[in-house]
This record gives C-alpha cells, sequence and structure tokens, in this order.
C-alpha cells in the first residue's frame, strides 16, 4: 500500500480519464490520494472527487499564488469546510516568492489564516515554501511558539536548514518525483539525514512526474518512482519504505485512517 498524499485530481489534464487514473493508481498499490485544495472556488469540485471514489481525500484552501487581494480568506470560512469526513486538511498553503503572482503580505496573511485554522480543527496545515526558507522558517516558529500544530512541507525542494527546521518543529516533509531528477543531488543531500520516520510521499500530479516520465503528465500511480528512490537514499526495501510512508501520513492526516470505507 502506498498513499499519494499531494495531487491535484480536478484538475484539467485528468478531466476526460479520472476513473483511469484512479484504477491505474490502484493497480500500483497507491491506495489512498489526497487531492488538494488551492482556491476556495474549486472546494466543491475537489470534495466532490473525494466523495465520490473510496480512498480518496481533500484539503481546503488557497494557494500562495493565488492569494490576491481578492482572494484572502479567513480561518473561519476554512473551517467551515472541514465538517466533512472528507476534508483531512488546511492548504495548501505558504509562501511562493519564485513568481511575483501574489503580494508577499497578502501571502503572509493568508498563511496565518490557515494556521489559525490549523490549529481549531486539529488538522495538519500542508505548506508550499519555494524560494521563501526565512520567512516559511519564521511563521513556522512564531506560531508554533505560541500554540503547536501539526504541519507538512510539501514537494520540498528547499534547504537543509529548512528541512531540519521542520523536523526541530515537529513537522513532516512530503517528497515528490523531484528527488528523481539528475539535478536534483542538494535535495537527495537534504533529507538523507531526516529521519524516515517524518517523511511522506507524494506527486503533485499532473505536474513534476519523475523519471522515466519526465516531461509527461504525472499521474498517482507514479508514486511508486518516488518511494523507489527514497527506498534507495535510505537503504531499506521498497516495501518497508511503503509502509513506513504510509504509517507516516495516518499518523499526520489521523482523520483518514477513521473513513478508508466513506
Amino acid at each position: 500500500m502506498l498513499v499519494d498524499s499531494h495531487c491535484h485530481l480536478n484538475f484539467p489534464e485528468f478531466r476526460d480519464d479520472l476513473d483511469g487514473v484512479i484504477a491505474r493508481a490502484r493497480a500500483a498499490g497507491v491506495t489512498v490520494m489526497q487531492t488538494i485544495c488551492t482556491e476556495m472556488e474549486e472546494f466543491d469540485e475537489v470534495h466532490s472527487i473525494a466523495q465520490r471514489y473510496e480512498g480518496v481525500y481533500c484539503s481546503v484552501g488557497v494557494h500562495p499564488n493565488e492569494s490576491g487581494e481578492e482572494k484572502q480568506v479567513s480561518a473561519q470560512e476554512l473551517i467551515a469546510k472541514c465538517s466533512s469526513p472528507k476534508v483531512i486538511g488546511i492548504g495548501e498553503t505558504g509562501l511562493d516568492y519564485h513568481y511575483a503572482h501574489s503580494k508577499r503580505d497578502l501571502q503572509k496573511k493568508n498563511f496565518h489564516e490557515h494556521i489559525k485554522a490549523g490549529i481549531a480543527t486539529g488538522l495538519p496545515v500542508i505548506v508550499h515554501s519555494r524560494d521563501a526558507d526565512e520567512d516559511t522558517m519564521a511563521i513556522l516558529s512564531d506560531e508554533i511558539s505560541k500554540q503547536k500544530f501539526k504541519f507538512l512541507i510539501h514537494c520540498f525542494t528547499a534547504s537543509r536548514e529548512l528541512a531540519e527546521k521542520t523536523i526541530e518543529l515537529g513537522g513532516y516533509i512530503s517528497l515528490s518525483g523531484i528527488i528523481t531528477f539528475k539535478n536534483a543531488q542538494p535535495i537527495r543531500d537534504a533529507i538523507k539525514n531526516i529521519p524516515i520516520d517524518r517523511l511522506l510521499v507524494e506527486t503533485d500530479a499532473p505536474f513534476l512526474a519523475p523519471n522515466p516520465f519526465r516531461g509527461k503528465t504525472n499521474e498517482p500511480s507514479f508514486t511508486i518512482y518516488t518511494n523507489r528512490l527514497l527506498a534507495e537514499l535510505k537503504n531499506i526495501h521498497e516495501e518497508e519504505c511503503a509502509r513506513i510512508t504510509t504509517d507516516n501520513f495516518f499518523r499526520l492526516f489521523s482523520k483518514a485512517s477513521t473513513g478508508l470505507s466513506t
């Protein structure tokens, strides 16, 4: 059993073959998936997909690149969407300074609101951090100093310092197919000494297909390739790596463990 902890099943790339995408994932042993919300306007669609398929869950949140003035969200709005057994995470939220799609102060404001919602609901906050290590660490450290909450740095591409700070703060790290890329040695080095009981795997599908499918549309079945590379890095069998990362997912996203047949 494997879990794709972060994918986007509502995106246009899957619209004409979603049944096939889910079937191929299950055939590959990826029996649990979390489809991630990036805008409040898409939540109903994301939630509908989660409701339609056994073993598929979803989150609620606003991606930092969507954090414009007109897309500010309150903790109360996020909390209101969390009553469904299929909603297991808050996000994705965080900071993205690579693109200038949203002003930094607006990204930070939304990030804080998502953390408030995570604290109120007990659900993990799914954090996107790109070219924003220092501010990400500062916000997480400040908020956790006031009240602890669960969080995950998804699709990790950051520095060793952010990886180590995440573990120090009690967080988890999710790895995507990027770790299979030839030029990803710095990322592999950054996670080499991170305890495996703090690591998850994901696809971020339809983006970032791992080798040997780089450049093609990614899908949850490809989680097996990220798991295989992680197993090599940790010098353990693939099956053991799958078991550990799956256990980690259900420990972090504990709401999912009660609803596998929902």
